[in-house]
C-alpha cells in the first residue's frame, strides 16, 4: 500500500504500468489502467486523471501511442536488441552461472511481463560456466578505474591444477599497467604491460582476483611495443586467434575459396586475397606465429603455407612427429 502522497506520483505510476502491461500486441484501456492502479498500488483513480497524465507523460517525451488503447511504443531497448544482449550475457565464458542469471534479471526489467515469459526457461537452465573465481565483477570494476586514473594494478593471477581448482599461478602478484579490456570468443581480457617487458601482455580476466590499485602511474602507451599509435583492438584480435603474446609475422599461404569463412572468421576482413593457379587462392596476412601455427595446423589439410621459410619448417617437423605416433 501506498501512502498520501501517491497520487503526486500517479504519472509514474502510471508509467511503470505501461512498461510492465502493455505493447503493441497488449494494449490497455483506462479501465485497465484503473484496475492496475488499485490492484497494484492500492490506490483509486477516476479516467479523467488517467488521461490527464498519459498527456503530461508524453510532454515529458514518453512514446505512448492511443488506438484501441493504450501502450508504450518505444522503450530503451528493443525486445530483439534485449535477447542479443541475453544471449551475450549468457554465452559467455567470464563470469559464473550466478552472475550471468543476475545480470539477465536486471535486463529483463528494461522490457515488459510478455517478453519476460518469452525468456523465463533462463531462470532454470544452467549456463555450464564453471569458472571458480567469483570476484570476475569486482576485477572488472577496479581495473576499470584504473584504467580511467591511469594507474598501475597488482593482482593474483590463477590457473587450474590437477584437482580441477584455481590456484594462483605465482606466489608474488603480477604489476600490470592497464590499457584496455575487450571480449573475444567468450573470454574477456586484459590487454597492459608488465614493467619487465617493452611489449604488450594480455590476461584472462576470469583468471585475476585480489585487484589492487597502485599509485603508481602506468607506462604511456607510447612506450610500449606496439602500442606506440594507439590499440586497435580488431586488428589485435585479428593477429591474435588464440590470444598468444609476441610479435606478429606476414604469412603467406594457398589454400581455396570456401576456406574464405573460416579465414574471415579467424582474421576478419585484415589480409588480402588474389587468384592463384587451379582456382586456388593466396591469403597474405600478418598474425602472431603461435597463434597462426595452430591455426594452421587445425586446417592443414586444407592449406599450404607459403611464406615464411621458418613456419613451413616449423609445420613440417610437427606434421611428422605426428605422423610418428600414428605409424
Amino acid at each position: 500500500m501506498f501512502g498520501t502522497g501517491t497520487k503526486k506520483m500517479l504519472n509514474m505510476l502510471i508509467l511503470d504500468i505501461l512498461k510492465e502491461y502493455s505493447d503493441s500486441e497488449h494494449r490497455l484501456l483506462q479501465q485497465d489502467i484503473i484496475d492496475l492502479l488499485e490492484s497494484n498500488y492500492g490506490i483509486g483513480c477516476e479516467r479523467r486523471a488517467v488521461k490527464n497524465n498519459i498527456v503530461s507523460l508524453r510532454e515529458m517525451g514518453y512514446d505512448i501511442a492511443e488506438k484501441k488503447g493504450y501502450y508504450l511504443r518505444t522503450r530503451e531497448f528493443t525486445d530483439a536488441e534485449l535477447r542479443m544482449l541475453i544471449d551475450g550475457v549468457f554465452t559467455s565464458k567470464a563470469i559464473t552461472d550466478k552472475e550471468a542469471h543476475q545480470l539477465v534479471k536486471k535486463l529483463e526489467k528494461h522490457s515488459n511481463k510478455y517478453f519476460k515469459a518469452h525468456v523465463s526457461h533462463i531462470h532454470t537452465t544452467s549456463s555450464g560456466k564453471n569458472t571458480e573465481n567469483q570476484y570476475v565483477m569486482d576485477s572488472i570494476a577496479a581495473i576499470d578505474t584504473a584504467i580511467s586514473k591511469g594507474k598501475k594494478i597488482a593482482f593474483t593471477y590463477l590457473q587450474y591444477g590437477i584437482d580441477f581448482r584455481l590456484h594462483p599461478k605465482r606466489s608474488m602478484k603480477y604489476v600490470v599497467s592497464p590499457y584496455q579490456m575487450f571480449s573475444h570468443r567468450g573470454r574477456y581480457y586484459l590487454v597492459g604491460n608488465c614493467p619487465e617487458y617493452d611489449n604488450i601482455s594480455h590476461f584472462r580476466l576470469d583468471r585475476i582476483t585480489d585487484v589492487e590499485i597502485l599509485k603508481e602511474n602506468r607506462k604511456p602507451m607510447k612506450a610500449v611495443k606496439g602500442l606506440e599509435n594507439g590499440l586497435n583492438i580488431s586488428e589485435y584480435i585479428a593477429e591474435h586467434v588464440y590470444m598468444y603474446t609476441g610479435d606478429s609475422i606476414h604469412v603467406k599461404l594457398r589454400t581455396n575459396e570456401n576456406l574464405m569463412d573460416a579465414l574471415v572468421d579467424s582474421f576478419e576482413t585484415g589480409f588480402r586475397v588474389s587468384y592463384g593457379e587451379d582456382d586456388n587462392i593466396i591469403a597474405s596476412l600478418k598474425c602472431n606465429p603461435d597463434a597462426f601455427f595452430y591455426w594452421a595446423m587445425q586446417y592443414g589439410q586444407n592449406i599450404e603455407v607459403l611464406e615464411p621459410e621458418s613456419m613451413r619448417d616449423r609445420i613440417r617437423q610437427a606434421s611428422l612427429e605426428i605422423h610418428k605416433k600414428y605409424i
